[in-house]
């Protein structure tokens, strides 16, 4: 029985008038990098990077360059080989937009701008920690020097790209009214967005809204000035901050796809996207990726990083479309919408998800056999009856009865 009002099941959406525009700022190549053994080769940034133009997000953010001559070095490349590319980009009309990260040093900027001056369109982005915390222990400076800090990196970096954009770092646990003093200062200095964190993932939603909220009413943007958020996944709750700050007003997300990350991770670009691609009116929002490739792009960058995929990961794990339960599979062998919202499709997964276990019933022991075409041998009811009967004592110690055990299920039962 279904409840009024609720999605009966996930279908692609028509494109909705008047509903704004949500872009992604990926940031898997850097901040996805900085994961516990995770380590992708220059190579492998270069395809990912690839991939991240091919699937239409917004904006790339391929690292630090400053932090040695080796992701100066790839940092380069990428600007180089991918920064044009303009495939699959139709709904964009423009390439992607790479990015790098600096400090609020002169010598940080600079070096940015080399290792990114050869893409046609690019970003600086400055950080700053604004938080007490960390400009007591770690920066050792005032909320004075802070600001100072700021205006100055954002007015010299000025100086190679009116593109310049300002991350507040640990802004999650900064003082609300300070952060958005540090926030005015990089506007006023001539950033064109500006992107909250929850460095920490210490938030929850509701604090989330605020935060954004209150930075929107309590600083002074031009119309075209872009408000970003970049949120980590301590609590679980990535996915769930991001919609919330969408919801507060956002309209750029900083994110990884898989969720990688430090330590629990970033919240995942794909789960977030395919929210919105199933409830664009709540949020009235929409984006502009390619959602079929979402499982390909996640299955690379878990290799490429030397990671596996969770199979239960939300929207691209291996066990999203499968199913073992014998009262699910013969619902979804009736309809696959009875229990699966999302199409397969539309995330580029595989449909073909019955599991034989001991859950299974008749109904799925069945369908297996006509597509191995062994129903052909005109198996009699009775005969019928005792392969289920053999196939439930074969299950009880497996996960899983696969096609070769049923075919030699059959053998040894004829």
């Amino acid at each position: 029985m279904t409840t009024a009002g609720m999605c009966q099941s996930a279908t692609t959406p028509s494109p909705s008038a008047g509903l704004r525009t949500i872009y992604f700022s990926d940031t898997s190549l850097r901040d996805g990098e900085q994961a516990p053994d995770v380590n992708f080769s220059t190579d492998a940034k270069i395809a990912i990077a690839k991939q991240l133009s091919l699937a239409g997000v917004d904006e790339i953010e391929v690292g630090f360059p400053a932090a040695s001559p080796a992701m100066f070095n790839v940092c380069q490349r990428i600007a180089r080989e991918v920064g044009s590319l303009t495939e699959g980009r139709e709904s964009t009309g423009k390439p992607v937009r790479l990015s790098a990260l600096a400090r609020t040093l002169e010598a940080d900027i600079d070096t940015v701008y080399e290792a990114m001056k050869d893409a046609p369109r690019f970003s600086i982005r400055i950080f700053s920690a604004t938080s007490d915390i960390h400009l007591e222990h770690k920066l050792r400076i005032t909320r004075e020097e802070c600001l100072t800090r700021i205006t100055r990196a954002i007015t010299y970096a000025r100086r190679y790209t009116d593109h310049v954009q300002f991350a507040a770092e640990d802004g999650g646990r900064s003082d609300p009214d300070f952060l958005c003093q540090a926030n005015q200062a990089a506007i006023d200095a001539g950033a064109v967005s500006v992107f909250l964190t929850d460095t920490v993932g210490s938030l929850i939603p509701s604090q989330i809204y605020k935060m954004v909220r209150h930075c929107l009413e309590n600083t002074t943007s031009p119309p075209e000035f872009r408000w970003g958020l970049h949120v980590h996944n301590d609590l679980g709750l990535g996915t769930a901050n991001a919609l919330a700050g969408i919801e507060a007003g956002i309209s750029s997300i900083d994110a990884t796809f898989t969720g990688i990350g430090e330590r629990a991770g970033n919240a995942a670009i794909e789960e977030i996207a395919m929210v919105l691609t199933t409830h664009p009116e709540h949020y009235q929002a929409r984006h502009q990726l390619n959602t079929r490739m979402f499982t390909s792009i996640c299955n690379t960058i878990a290799s490429l990083g030397g990671t596996t995929l969770a199979p239960n990961k939300p929207i691209v794990g291996r066990n999203v479309f499968r199913h073992t339960s014998g009262i699910h599979q013969h619902g979804l062998l009736r309809n696959r919408s009875t229990y699966e919202y999302l199409d397969p499709e539309m995330v580029g997964a595989t449909s073909d998800g019955l599991i034989l276990s001991k859950l299974s019933g008749r109904s799925a022991f069945q369908a297996r056999l006509e597509r191995l075409k062994i129903d052909q041998l005109d198996l009699s009811p009775d005969h019928l009856n005792q392969l289920f009967a053999k196939f439930k004592t074969l299950a009880e110690d497996r996960t899983e009865v696969t096609d070769s055990d049923l075919r030699r299920l059959v053998e040894t039962c004829s």
